[in-house]
């Protein structure tokens, strides 16, 4: 009887020596197969990376392109160049009429003190009359001017345009600064295109990417 119980003694060992290897060997080929899935992620990315344009080449000034036949008569968007805000409006007829008749009140009604490409020198500061394309950044202190677009919204003989609520600074709808106004110049305006007429090409002109 006790070679019996030795006997049963050392095949219970036995089978509980084997459970245990057994567990180890399940949890050593999970363990590897999770560590491989790890990698065949991790080498993926480059890849995924290549297919759109880097942060670095973001930051430096690669383009952004808009489809401006989604954009509605008054409304504005703001995509993203450089990691700045660009506030992309499509002017109505009565918003434009707006952009005259004021000039007195302005600080820099010619632009002639402000950021903006040769071909956005004019009263409205836009290649186009329709799109106005500004760096949506106060040239006070860098806040975001919100949109007050409405005729006499601020006060009654207010034409529309943009308001920084931070220091009360006052732009125009062609992002020119009123007397008063802690801001000294116009918004700035970014390099911009038309490829074809309902595309924008925000930092790039005909003669390319921006520096």
């Amino acid at each position: 009887m006790a070679d019996h119980a030795v006997v049963a003694e050392g095949f219970a060992e036995g089978v509980a020596e084997g459970d245990v290897d057994l567990s180890r060997r399940k949890f050593l080929t999970r363990a590897t197969i999770a560590t491989g899935a790890v990698g065949a992620a991790f080498a993926a990315v480059p890849f995924i990376e290549s297919w759109s344009p880097s942060e670095r080449a973001r930051a430096q000034g690669a383009p952004t392109t808009i489809d401006l036949s989604k954009v509605e008569p008054g409304q504005m968007v703001t995509p993203v160049w450089r990691k700045q805000p660009i506030y992309v409006v499509r002017r109505t007829p009565d918003m434009l009429a707006r952009v005259a008749g004021h000039d007195g009140e302005l600080k820099d009604p010619t632009s002639e003190y402000s950021e903006q490409p040769e071909y956005a020198k004019n009263p409205l500061r836009s290649r186009t009359p329709e799109f106005l394309v500004l760096v949506g950044i106060c040239t006070h202190l860098g806040c975001l001017p919100k949109q007050r677009f409405p005729a006499g919204e601020l006060y009654p003989s207010w034409p529309g345009g943009f308001f920084c609520p931070c220091h009360g600074s006052r732009f125009d709808l062609a992002g020119r600064v009123f007397d008063g106004s802690p801001a000294s110049v116009n918004l700035r305006i970014p390099p911009y295109s038309y490829p074809h007429p309902a595309t924008l090409i925000i930092g790039e002109d005909e003669k390319g990417v921006a520096a």
